[in-house]
């Protein structure tokens, strides 16, 4: 029987949603990736298919992960950027071999180097991260209001002002914490 795995939380931002592999940092932190499979997995529906992976890669990934985190965690409090993290994700963009594709239908596809496809998705991640760090983009850094989460997403909402990384996860926990904490105080 195969293992369980908590699903992916995927969002329309790559480099975001790779991030969003650990979830409720600040609480029971929840690893969505703990094996080089699971890496697979997730770079397969994150449109990055690779054959495999090693251990190294996989800790290679984590090490992009939350070096992207806090990155977008600093650019999102307007602080100086972690040095250490600007050269992991620097090294893991300039390692990847990947090249940007048009599909038949018009949209960008990525085609990964055969001998270093994990590099090359990984390579692809970090360059997402740049992208969205330096502002390249049309949205902002956020950092997640849930206490436990404080997950850092990229917001493109028209007001830029959205509190939750996913309202379906973090946003509905604490609208039902709420409600509960409003019906014990008003009985009746």
């Amino acid at each position: 029987m195969r293992a369980r795995f908590p699903e992916f939380r995927l969002g329309k931002v790559l480099a975001t949603s790779f991030t969003a592999t650990l979830t409720e940092r600040c609480g029971d932190a929840v690893e969505r990736i703990p094996t080089p499979n699971r890496l697979v997995d997730w770079l397969a529906v994150s449109g990055l298919a690779v054959e495999s992976c090693t251990t190294a890669q996989l800790e290679r990934a984590r090490e992009l992960r939350e070096a992207i985190h806090a990155a977008a965690t600093a650019a999102a409090r307007r602080d100086p950027l972690p040095a250490s993290a600007v050269q992991v994700i620097n090294d893991c963009s300039t390692q990847g071999r990947a090249a940007a594709v048009l599909t038949p239908e018009g949209h960008r596809q990525w085609r990964l180097g055969s001998a270093s496809a994990v590099e090359d998705a990984l390579g692809v991640i970090a360059a997402d991260a740049i992208s969205i760090i330096a502002g390249e983009r049309d949205g902002r850094l956020a950092l997640c209001a849930s206490p436990t989460c404080r997950a850092a997403f990229f917001d493109t909402s028209r007001s830029r002002t959205r509190k939750w990384c996913e309202m379906n996860t973090c946003g509905n926990r604490e609208k039902k914490a709420r409600f509960h904490a409003h019906k014990r105080e008003k009985p009746g």
